[in-house]
């Protein structure tokens, strides 16, 4: 069990703020500003499941996705490969939950009416917040992926698993839209009333 006692430790009146291991960084680092969108993510999934009421598998599901978001965070926030000077192994995101996510997307994607067009966000308030949730997470595997690139010892995992969670949001969107039933569709160059497209 973790446990936290200090609220503030002044440690980050500097600009700089700590990892698991290793020096510590600027607040603006790649990696900071990877895992923080992280966190920003699970914030709003939070907020998502305010609205779930009337979903209460799909709140399971988000509940199970914020857990795993603090084990990817965990694992963005230990960089490097374990030592055996290590007291216990690093937290990493796990293939196990990014299959997870696969299960979760071809479960709910089965009920789904075939898409005729990109969806815009909005329909219901909930699928509208899940859409923003949809976004915040594709930032998040955007900031991975280019950590990825200058910090290869990065684990990829956790890019697969962002990638996934997109998706599913993308999926779940549609299920608490009526299953794609009060999906507003995009009409290409439609400038009139899109209320009528």
């Amino acid at each position: 069990m973790v446990k936290l006692n200090a609220i503030y430790t002044k440690t980050g009146d500097n600009g700089t703020t700590g990892l698991v291991r290793g020096p510590r960084r600027p607040k603006h680092d790649l990696r900071i500003d990877a895992f923080g969108t992280v966190d920003e993510t699970n914030a709003f999934i939070g907020q998502a499941r305010l609205h779930t009421a009337d979903f209460p598998a799909i709140d399971a599901v988000l509940g199970r996705i914020q857990n795993d978001l603090f084990d990817l965070g965990c694992d963005l926030a230990t960089p490097g490969a374990d030592s055996p000077e290590d007291p216990y192994p690093s937290l990493r995101i796990r293939p196990v939950q990014t299959a997870y996510l696969e299960e979760q997307i071809d479960l709910y994607n089965a009920d789904l009416a075939p898409l005729t067009s990109f969806i815009l966000p909005g329909g219901s308030p909930l699928a509208a917040l899940l859409h923003v949730i949809r976004t915040v997470a594709r930032r998040a595997e955007r900031l991975v992926a280019e950590l990825l690139e200058v910090e290869p010892e990065t684990s990829a995992e956790t890019l697969r698993y962002l990638n996934r969670l997109s998706d599913l949001i993308f999926v779940l969107s549609r299920t608490t839209n009526g299953n794609g039933a009060k999906d507003v569709l995009w009409v290409p160059g439609n400038y009139g009333d899109i209320s009528k497209g």
